[in-house]
């Protein structure tokens, strides 16, 4: 079954609060460009306002039933009158456009509605968005187009001029965690996941994963020894972190927890320990963030960002990490 009016109400209220008057005045446009991060909803929304467009019996006059004929197929994935188009390979070919639009010049086959809806957008072939942006400019009465996107610089100006755009909002950590936790996750394990990454399929892989796992505890450990002295922290390095973290995409990953401990640091000095995602180091957190001071702390986070930059323009992640380790103990008064 997809996704109810009052769950994805909780994710994007903005949008849904814009859809639901477009509903209850009749003023539903005849395409839409629906864009924001992977995970935030698009294709869950783009298919509760076709049911609400075909809903045999709406509640409060703009949510969908969910248990009419229309409505169960449309969950179902078979409903005649609703067209899904997804990339066949890397792109979506002017072909599949074509068949859509041979599709639509039939009469509906139920009613006189027609909804498609194309996921990723943004990989239409040139040949295909300007056979589509045919079809836009001479909308059939009754036809709805839900266009889904990552990347709406990626779309033909002409295109976008035509819809009626909707840009959807990261999901907050708090709605992650409660999604996180509804799917077994330990909160002190969704905190932490919730911050880095939007979406929850991802969440819930990396959750699963032992790499991940293990890379908790040596970026916790490179902290602890960064408060030591600079020579025990480049043999940590050496011995734990290069091993770990190879590609470019784990050592971000890497990064981004070790950012994570110093912003823990800055909440428990500013008496906002509900926020810390390291919950089960938090006793020793405490300890550490009395012998630091924010604007240490605020140093060492801009460094560690510096270092993502860094890395992202291919400097050599072994010296970037050196010269991380040494940018953080600036000033550090060594035990």
């Amino acid at each position: 079954m997809g996704k109810t009016w009052d769950q994805l109400e909780e994710l994007q209220p903005t949008v849904l609060r814009m859809l639901k008057n477009s509903i209850r005045k009749n003023r539903v446009a005849h395409a839409y460009l629906f864009e924001g991060l992977r995970g935030t909803g698009k294709k869950d929304i783009g298919l509760l306002l076709t049911k609400a467009l075909f809903c045999e019996s709406l509640i409060d006059g703009y949510k969908p039933c969910e248990t009419c004929n229309n409505c169960r197929r449309i969950n179902n994935g078979n409903h005649p009158d609703v067209h899904l188009v997804e990339p066949d390979g890397g792109s979506i070919k002017v072909d599949q456009i074509r068949r859509l639009q041979a599709e639509f010049t039939k009469k509906g086959v139920e009613s006189s509605r027609k909804v498609y809806l194309i996921v990723h957008a943004d990989k239409m072939s040139v040949s295909a968005s300007n056979s589509l942006l045919k079809f836009l400019e001479e909308p059939s009465a009754g036809t709805v187009a839900f266009l889904l996107t990552e990347q709406p610089q990626r779309i033909l100006p002409t295109i976008l001029s035509r819809c009626q755009v909707l840009t959807f909002q990261p999901l907050s950590p708090t709605i992650m965690v409660k999604q996180l936790m509804e799917n077994g996750v330990p909160p002190q394990k969704a905190g932490i996941l919730a911050q880095l990454t939007n979406n929850l399929g991802d969440a819930l892989e990396l959750n699963a994963d032992e790499w991940f796992a293990q890379a908790q505890k040596i970026v916790v450990k490179l902290y602890e020894v960064l408060n030591k002295n600079p020579f025990e922290a480049m043999v940590a390095l050496q011995s734990d972190w290069f091993q770990h973290f190879k590609e470019k995409e784990q050592i971000h990953r890497g990064l981004d927890l070790l950012l994570l401990i110093f912003k823990d640091l800055l909440y428990i000095q500013l008496d906002k320990e509900e926020q810390i995602v390291f919950k089960e180091e938090s006793e020793r957190l405490k300890q550490f963030a009395l012998n630091t001071s924010g604007r240490r702390l605020s140093n060492q986070m801009s460094a560690i960002l510096e270092a993502k930059r860094k890395l992202d323009a291919n400097m050599n992640p072994q010296l970037m990490m050196e010269q991380l380790v040494l940018k953080i103990q600036e000033g550090s008064s060594f035990v």
